[in-house]
Order: C-alpha cells, then structure tokens, then sequence
C-alpha cells in the first residue's frame, strides 16, 4: 500500500503532471495512487525523487493499513 494520492495531495500537484515526470501514461499513475497496482522499487524512488520526499514516505506502515 502506498501514499502517492496522499503526497500529490499535499503537495497539490496532479496524477497528470506526475505521469508526465514519469513518461508513464496516466491510468498507470493513477493505478499507483488508488492502490490497484503497486510501483516497483525503481519507479518507487523516481516518485520519492520527483516529489522530494524519502521513499518511505511514500509507504503505509503496517499500523496504518488495518
């Protein structure tokens, strides 16, 4: 589980602006964001980068999840 919605969020940046850093459609960044599909490792720290944040900061911890 991840927290891209909640960062671009607070950040106030979109799903679109954050597709297009990544040169990844759209639908894929938005399947990260709602948790359908979760981003590998490498494309996990191009976000953490791109948005400024640790890559942990990213993560749901455990408590959060139940």
């Amino acid at each position: 589980m991840n927290r891209i919605k909640d960062v671009l969020e607070d950040k106030g940046l979109t799903q679109i602006w954050l597709a297009a850093k990544l040169d990844k459609s759209y639908n894929m960044v938005n399947s990260y964001a709602k948790n359908r599909r979760q981003p590998s490792i490498e494309i996990l720290y191009k976000i953490a980068s791109i948005l400024k944040v640790e890559p942990g900061d990213l993560l749901l911890k455990m408590s959060e999840v139940e």
